[in-house]
C-alpha cells in the first residue's frame, strides 16, 4: 500500500512538473508556466522535491501564479527563494521578467530595467513567442515610465511581429504615441530602419500645420516607406486625422452675450474672432460661415442647439457664461461639438463633445512653475491675493511645482495694504531675526549693532498680484532686505498702459504674458488695434483669445487626435489636455527701467 502511494505521489509530481514547464530547447532549459494547481500545492511539492531544478521550477510557477492573482508581496517573497543564478537561461529570463513586472507593480521602473539587463536576455529570441511578448511588453513599459522614450519604441518594434488583431493595433498606437511625444529635435534617424521610419513619420506630421498639410505629409511618407508597418496600417490617431480632413468645417455658431454684465468682455472676444475670420477670407482661405447667436436672450440650451442644428452649424464657439458652461458639462453628450469660452468647475466630468478655453490664471501659475524649474530653482515662497481666485492660483502652482520636485517653503495671502509689510516680514522670517538681536542685547547688557536678516533658503518668490499690489510689494521687498530674491509673476501685474512710471519700481520682476501684448509687430494685432485702440491695453488679452478661438475651431479634432501638437496662438502656445481643456504656455518678459524686455521662451 505504501509503495502504491509512493508511486502515485511520484506520478503526481511528474504530471505537475510537466504542467509547469515547456521546453524551448534542451540547452536553454525548461520554461515555467502557470500550472493547474494552487500556490500552496506548488510550494509543498517544491519543498518535498529532491531535485533543485524541479524545486526552482515549482517555486517560479508559484511566484508567477501569485503575480497573476495580483498578490504582489507574496509573489516577490516566493521569487526571493529562487536561486536565479543557478538556473538555466530560459528560467533566468522568466525570473527576470517576473522580477521586472513586480518592480513595475511598485512603480519602480529603474529596478525593472535593471532586472531585464540580465545576460540571459540575449537568448530571448529563442524562447516561445508568448514569453517574448511578455518580456518585451514589460521592458517597453519600464523604459517609457523611466523617460527613455526612444528605447521604449525599440522594444515595441521588436514586439510588433509577435502580435495580431487588437493587440497589434494597440501596440502600433503605443509606438505612435511614443514617437509623437518626442520633440522635433529628437526625431532623428537611428540604426534600426523601422524605428527610423516611425521617427520620420512623426517628424512629417509635426512639421505640417493644417489638417490638409498633415494629410499630404502622411500620404507622401507612405509612398516613400511603402513596406513600413505604419504604411501598411496607419496608427489609430492618424486614421482619425484622415477622417477629420475629409470633413471640412463650413459653418460655426458663435454664442456670446450681447447684453448684461459680460457684454463688454463678449464684444472684445467677438471682435477678435471676427477679425481673424475676415483676415482668413482676405487671404483667400476657405473660411467657414459664422452665425452669431445671443446667449443673453437664449431661452434654453436645448432650444439653442436645435436652432444651431437647423442652421447647419457643425461647431459651436461659446458660451462665455460659466453657469451655461457648467450646464453643458452636465449633459451626457452634446448635439454639436462645442468650444466653450469659459470653464466648468474643476473635476466636473464633461461630455466628449465639449472643449473648454479661457484665460485661466491656473495656466499662468503652471507657467511660472515651469519657468522657475527650467531656470534651476527649487525652493519657493508665494504671495497671492486673499479669496477664491488666489486659492485657485496657489493650488495650481503648488501642484505643478511640487510635482516637478520643487519645494514651497511658505505662502502668504495678500490682505489690506497696511498689513503688507508685516506679511512680507513674516514670509521672510524677519521677526525671528529681530527677536534674536533683542535677546543678544539683553544677554550682553547693552546695545549691539545687529541688522535684521531674512531667511536664506528661498530661491524665488511666486507672485500673483494686481498692478497696484505689485507696485507696493517690490519696494517692500527691497526695504526688508529681500531685493535680491528673484520674483516670478503672473500677467496680472501688467496693465499694458504704456506708463513708464508705473513700472519703475518693478525692475527685475519677471512675468509671463500673452504674445498679443509682447509681440506688437503681429499684422493682425496691428489691424485690430488700429480699429479698436483699447485692444492695445489689457483688454487685448480678450481680443487675442477671440482670435485664437477662431484658429482653434477647425483644429480641435486634430489636437485631440495628436495631443502633443500645439498651436502658436496670440494668447499663448495652445494644446488640449486629457480633460479637453485648452492649456496655454506663455512667453516671458522682465521689467527694466520702466520698460518691458522680452525674454527667451521657456524650453518645452
Amino acid at each position: 500500500m505504501i509503495a502504491c502511494l509512493r508511486l502515485f505521489s511520484a506520478l503526481c509530481l511528474a504530471a505537475l512538473l510537466a504542467a509547469c514547464a515547456s521546453s524551448p530547447s534542451s540547452s536553454l532549459g525548461e520554461l515555467p508556466r502557470t500550472p493547474d494547481a494552487s500556490i500552496e500545492q506548488l510550494l509543498e511539492k517544491a519543498a518535498a522535491s529532491k531535485s533543485a531544478e524541479d524545486a526552482a521550477l515549482l517555486r517560479l510557477s508559484a511566484a508567477d501564479l501569485a503575480y497573476q492573482q495580483k498578490d504582489y508581496p507574496r509573489a516577490a517573497s516566493i521569487l526571493e527563494q529562487v536561486p536565479v543564478e543557478s538556473l538555466k537561461p530560459a528560467q533566468q529570463i522568466f525570473a527576470s521578467t517576473l522580477a521586472a513586472e513586480l518592480a513595475m507593480s511598485r512603480n519602480q521602473p529603474k529596478a525593472a530595467i535593471k532586472a531585464l539587463k540580465h545576460p540571459s536576455l540575449q537568448h530571448l529570441g529563442e524562447l516561445p513567442e508568448a514569453q517574448q511578448v511578455r518580456t518585451y511588453t514589460v521592458y517597453a513599459t519600464a523604459l517609457e515610465a523611466d523617460g527613455q522614450t526612444l528605447a521604449a519604441v525599440e522594444q515595441r518594434v521588436l514586439l510588433a511581429p509577435l502580435l495580431s488583431g487588437q493587440a497589434a493595433d494597440a501596440n502600433r498606437d503605443a509606438i505612435w504615441n511614443l514617437v509623437a511625444s518626442l520633440p522635433v529635435e529628437q526625431l532623428q534617424p537611428t540604426a534600426n530602419a523601422t524605428v527610423s521610419g516611425w521617427t520620420s513619420l512623426a517628424l512629417a506630421v509635426k512639421t505640417a500645420g493644417t489638417l490638409e498639410q498633415q494629410q499630404t505629409a502622411i500620404d507622401t511618407w507612405r509612398k516613400q516607406h511603402a513596406d513600413h508597418p505604419a504604411a501598411v496600417q496607419l496608427p489609430g490617431p492618424l486614421l482619425k486625422l484622415k477622417a477629420l480632413a475629409s470633413q471640412p468645417l463650413t459653418k460655426i455658431a458663435l454664442l456670446l452675450p450681447q447684453e448684461g454684465p459680460l457684454g463688454g468682455v463678449a464684444k472684445a472676444l467677438r471682435d477678435g474672432f471676427m477679425a481673424a475670420h475676415f483676415q482668413a477670407q482676405q487671404s483667400g482661405k476657405q473660411a467657414p460661415e459664422v452665425q452669431v447667436f445671443d446667449s443673453s436672450r437664449m431661452t434654453s440650451l436645448d432650444d439653442f442647439y436645435r436652432q444651431a442644428q437647423a442652421a447647419g452649424a457643425q461647431l459651436v464657439v461659446g458660451p462665455l457664461e460659466k453657469a451655461l458652461v457648467k450646464q453643458m458639462a452636465g449633459y451626457p453628450q452634446l448635439p454639436i461639438t462645442t468650444l466653450a469660452l469659459n470653464y466648468a468647475d474643476a473635476g466636473q466630468k464633461a461630455p466628449a463633445q465639449l472643449f473648454q478655453f479661457g484665460l485661466a490664471a491656473e495656466d499662468e501659475a503652471r507657467e511660472v512653475s515651469r519657468r522657475a524649474h527650467a531656470d534651476g530653482l527649487t525652493r519657493a515662497v508665494a504671495l497671492v491675493p486673499s479669496g477664491e481666485w488666489g486659492d485657485r492660483v496657489l493650488a495650481a502652482f503648488r501642484q505643478d511645482w511640487e510635482g516637478s520636485g520643487g519645494t514651497l517653503m511658505a505662502a502668504q495671502r495678500i490682505a489690506q495694504p497696511v498689513e503688507l509689510a508685516k506679511q512680507i516680514a513674516d514670509l521672510l522670517q524677519l521677526r525671528q531675526s529681530e527677536g534674536r538681536a533683542q535677546s543678544l542685547q539683553k544677554a550682553v547688557g547693552g546695545d549691539v549693532a545687529a541688522q535684521p536678516s531674512r531667511r536664506q533658503d528661498i530661491d524665488f518668490i511666486f507672485l500673483a498680484a494686481t498692478p497696484q499690489q505689485a507696485q507696493q510689494i517690490k519696494p517692500t521687498l527691497n526695504f526688508q532686505y529681500a531685493g535680491d530674491i528673484p520674483v516670478y509673476a503672473t500677467s496680472n501685474l501688467y496693465s499694458a498702459s504704456g506708463d513708464v512710471n508705473q513700472y519703475n519700481d518693478l525692475t527685475g520682476v519677471r512675468f509671463c504674458e500673452t504674445p498679443w501684448l509682447l509681440d506688437t509687430s503681429n499684422p493682425l494685432r496691428q489691424q485690430v488695434v488700429q480699429q479698436w485702440p483699447q485692444a492695445g491695453g489689457s483688454l487685448g488679452r480678450l481680443y487675442a483669445m477671440g482670435v485664437d478661438a477662431y484658429t482653434l475651431a477647425p483644429r480641435l479634432g486634430q489636437l485631440k487626435a495628436l495631443p502633443d501638437n500645439r498651436i502658436d496662438g496670440l494668447s499663448g502656445s495652445l494644446s488640449v489636455n486629457s480633460n479637453q481643456r485648452i492649456e496655454r504656455q506663455l512667453p516671458w518678459a522682465e521689467f527694466a527701467g520702466g520698460q518691458v524686455k522680452r525674454l527667451p521662451d521657456t524650453p518645452r
